[in-house]
């Protein structure tokens, strides 16, 4: 699946994977097998942005995975994101989509908002809520509507 049918597709929430198409090396080649997880890993689609203009110039519209975080003891120093334009040279899939009736946590309402969790229900949302702050948060169902259109369009996980 090409970068723009990602955009176009996958619903905010999904596990995406990503692909350059080359074959893993050997896990002996330490080098080579961190040079190949940056062109070939999976994270979970975490923003959309539609083109726009920053003075005369035109950007293109990309996705935001987030692939992972780094810390210790529970307390998070690093997240780790990559965001792809739509005319990335990457192969994609659609490793996972949110199950119905989970519960998306948005940083904030709007086009630019960013999911920051994605709970098994509103209860769980509202309890993650509490015990991690953000002031200006949005909670957003994932619906039978949704998940219906992905299966009607042939867009189901493979």
């Amino acid at each position: 699946m090409s970068a723009s049918l990602i955009y176009r597709l996958a619903p905010i929430g999904s596990i995406v994977a990503w692909s350059d198409g080359t074959p893993r090396p050997p896990a002996r080649f330490k080098q080579k097998l961190a040079a190949w997880k940056t062109c070939n890993s999976q994270g979970r689609l975490i923003r959309k942005e539609g083109e726009r203009n920053v003075g005369p110039t035109s950007l293109s519209p990309y996705f935001t995975l987030h692939e992972g975080d780094l810390g210790a003891n529970g307390v998070i120093a690093i997240r780790i994101h990559r965001t792809f334009s739509l005319d990335s040279n990457l192969t994609f899939q659609v490793v996972e989509r949110p199950a119905l009736g989970s519960v998306r946590v948005f940083d904030r309402a709007g086009s630019s908002a960013e999911l920051i969790h994605l709970a098994d229900n509103r209860q769980a949302a509202e309890e993650w809520l509490i015990r991690n702050r953000y002031p200006h948060a949005i909670v957003e169902e994932v619906t039978a509507d949704e998940v219906a259109a992905d299966h009607v369009e042939g867009r189901a996980a493979e």
